[in-house]
């Protein structure tokens, strides 16, 4: 299946306006159940169910047990690679803007990405980790630990000499399975006041040659700056890029630190 067909799903659900309605409001308040959505939609809980579920299958709704609810989260992720397929090469600086003003209206305590990669896992753990692959697809930024639980990582960039850009604790290691950080941002003024937040790295084998990857980003303040997490959908991105094409991919992040 070529890269035009992946994203057949994609397009087929968000050209229906109820299902962009629905994305709307995930938008506005992410991690909202059925009936939450139901509440805000002039139609039936039944095509409510049916609308989600075909956002669900492009990929473009994840969806979280939270003891007996069911919650539903945008993920950015398939919007950003229809992106950076036809749009970035044309008008990525002026796009990036508009999109980045609109991304520091939202406010949520948790987001989640997922992500389908033509790999392994053992490739998708060691791009997670090893510092120089990693700055292929992260901004140029590199990681640095022994990945043991308990241990500590710094991320810095070349582009920065000197300046440590984040700090956290490994809290769960698993290779190549799941990993549980702490992260605090360290980079501006803006966002070391956010304090600590968790991501978590999960990965599923779909076949020999084939990964699903989830990453939730989690324990944020309300309202937290989307800087914290805004840049998740250019890195996953990145990394499918990578680990499938062996080629880097220029988001507004890269382009962020290559002029310095």
């Amino acid at each position: 299946m070529d890269g035009a067909d992946e994203m057949d799903p994609v397009f087929r659900a968000l050209a229906d306006p109820t299902r962009r309605s629905l994305l709307d409001e995930l938008f506005r308040a992410d991690g909202q159940t059925q009936s939450a959505l139901e509440a805000r939609l002039p139609i039936t809980r039944f095509g409510v169910a049916k609308h989600l579920k075909v956002l669900e299958d492009a990929g473009l709704v994840v969806t979280r047990r939270r003891g007996r609810e069911k919650l539903h989260f945008l993920n950015a992720v398939p919007i950003r690679l229809v992106h950076d397929r036809w749009v970035s090469k044309y008008a990525e600086p002026w796009v990036a803007g508009l999109s980045d003003l609109k991304t520091r209206l939202e406010k949520t305590m948790e987001k989640i990405y997922e992500i389908y990669i033509k790999t392994t896992p053992e490739r998708l753990w060691e791009a997670i980790t090893d510092p120089d692959i990693r700055g292929k697809f992260q901004f140029g930024n590199r990681i640095s630990s022994d990945f043991t639980p308990g241990s500590k990582f710094e991320v810095t960039n070349p582009g920065a000499p000197g300046m440590v850009l984040g700090e956290g604790k490994n809290l769960e290691v698993d290779p190549p399975r799941r990993l549980v950080q702490t992260m605090v941002a360290l980079w501006g003024e803006d966002v070391k006041s956010e304090g600590e937040s968790r991501i978590t790295w999960e990965i599923n084998q779909i076949a020999d040659n084939s990964c699903m990857l989830t990453v939730t980003h989690d324990q944020l303040r309300e309202g937290a700056n989307n800087q914290l997490y805004g840049g998740w959908p250019m890195i996953l991105s990145g990394l499918k890029t990578w680990l499938e094409t062996g080629e880097e991919l220029t988001t507004p992040g890269s382009l962020m630190y290559a002029g310095r």
